[in-house]
This record gives C-alpha cells, sequence and structure tokens, in this order.
C-alpha cells in the first residue's frame, strides 16, 4: 500500500483523519501516500455519516474539509443528501478573476496605514469549476501585509452569516484538527507503521486512541461520547505529513 510521496521524498502512507468540534477522534483511514480521489472520499464519507446516522439520527452535522475534499463527487453528495459543509478551495484563475479589484482596494489601503497592521477583505460569488454540477457559494479572503498578499477561497451551502463570520470563525476552526493530528502522532505514536501488514499497520494505527475504539469502525467511538449533541461538526483531514513506513 505504500507509495513513494515525491513532496516528502520518501514512501509512506497519507491518512484520512477525522475529529469532531471539541477534538475527539472519530475514525481514520490508513492509505496509500497519495491525494485522495472524489470517489474515494465520498465512499469514505457515505460510510462515516451512515455510522452517525445509526447513532444520532437527527444529528445536524456541519462538515469542515482542506481544499482535497472539494471536489465534485463530494459537494454532489452533500447537496444531496443534505449535509452542511464549508470546504477550501484550490485558487484558479477563474476564481481569481473575481477578486482582481478587491486585492488592489486591499493593497492600497494597506500601504495607505501599514502601522495598522495587516489588512482583510472579503467577498462571496457565486461560480464553480467545470467539473461542478452547479454554481456554490464562494468565499475570498484577502490579506495584505509586509509579505505580500495573500488568497484563500473556501465554498460552502451555509446561507447564514457574513462572509468574515463563516471564514474566520466558521471555517478556520478547521486549523485546530491539524493541532489534534499533531498530537496524536507526537504524543500517541500514531504514526509508527512497521508491520509488514497493512491489516496490522491499520490497527495499531487506531489503537493509541484514548477510546479504545478502531479506526476501522466509526461507530464504538460514537457511543462512548456521553449524551446526544443536537450538532456536531467534523473536521475531516488528510494528515499534513505523509507517515513513513518505518518506525519514526
Amino acid at each position: 500500500m505504500r507509495l513513494f510521496n515525491a513532496h516528502h521524498n520518501e514512501y509512506g502512507f497519507q491518512p484520512i483523519v477525522v475529529f469532531d468540534g471539541e477534538g475527539r477522534f472519530i475514525t481514520a483511514v490508513l492509505r496509500p501516500a497519495k491525494r485522495p480521489g472524489g470517489k474515494e472520499i465520498r465512499a469514505f464519507l457515505r460510510r462515516l455519516m451512515r455510522a452517525i446516522r445509526a447513532n444520532w439520527p437527527e444529528m445536524q452535522i456541519l462538515l469542515h474539509g482542506e481544499s482535497h475534499y472539494c471536489c465534485p463527487e463530494v459537494i454532489d453528495w452533500c447537496q444531496a443528501g443534505g449535509h452542511e459543509f464549508i470546504l477550501g478551495v484550490a485558487p484558479t484563475s477563474t476564481l481569481r478573476r473575481h477578486i482582481a479589484a478587491l486585492e488592489a482596494n486591499t493593497k492600497a489601503r494597506f500601504h495607505a496605514a501599514p502601522e495598522a497592521g495587516k489588512a482583510h477583505r472579503f467577498k462571496s460569488f457565486h461560480d464553480g469549476a467545470k467539473s461542478w454540477s452547479r454554481a456554490e457559494r464562494i468565499i475570498a479572503r484577502v490579506e495584505v501585509g509586509d509579505q505580500g498578499t495573500d488568497t484563500c477561497f473556501v465554498v460552502t451551502n451555509l446561507k447564514k452569516g457574513s462572509r468574515r463570520r463563516l471564514y474566520e470563525q466558521v471555517y478556520c476552526r478547521r486549523g485546530q484538527a491539524e493541532n489534534h493530528i499533531k498530537s496524536w502522532k507526537t504524543h500517541l505514536a500514531a504514526d509508527r507503521t512497521s508491520c509488514t501488514r497493512t491489516t496490522a499497520n491499520h490497527l495499531c494505527f487506531s489503537m493509541p486512541v484514548p477510546s479504545g475504539s478502531c479506526g476501522a469502525c466509526v461507530a464504538p467511538c460514537l457511543k462512548v461520547q456521553p449524551g446526544a449533541p443536537s450538532s456536531s461538526i467534523l473536521y475531516a483531514s488528510a494528515s499534513s505529513r505523509s507517515l513513513p513506513a518505518s518506525p519514526s
């Protein structure tokens, strides 16, 4: 299953890891060190949601994800199933055309008063990639500072909330998932994949989780959580670094 990842210059794995909004581990899948495709992500999310609904059928779920998860299969599946989502979008020339004037205005605002710190501007519009079945709501965040201009895009089907709030208070919370992954790998040795068989590595990959649940089965982890919340946030993230195929 291991593959060579040119970015990290080593053989390894790139798992999909999911935490809830409180930082509790939900599930993980050990997979090759390559970007997951839309069909693979959709199948994974379908199994995940089925397990959640089996326990909490009325729970409202908001799916957070980085740009790896922004693919037509996932967006169409979320829209068809009534699942709320907010996902990162890789910048393209088409999207940048919508915010060319905004970037220029933000630069002018920053250079007019650099002592005030970074300048932030937001814009919302509807557009989409050619592979998407429909135009979706896109939120752009333009940030200008001493180090230049940084522009990010997210796509969402959330109707309520301002552009700034949806980006800063909703989407940016997804970054906490990276901290959970770092702690999971550093303190629980979740990146130890030294076994010669994939099934054994997957079991070792999931065993360090405090709840004692196996990443291959979502339901046991969900059942041990106290209470039945009316809503939850799921942070889905591919590991920020490929797991080596030997002890680290």
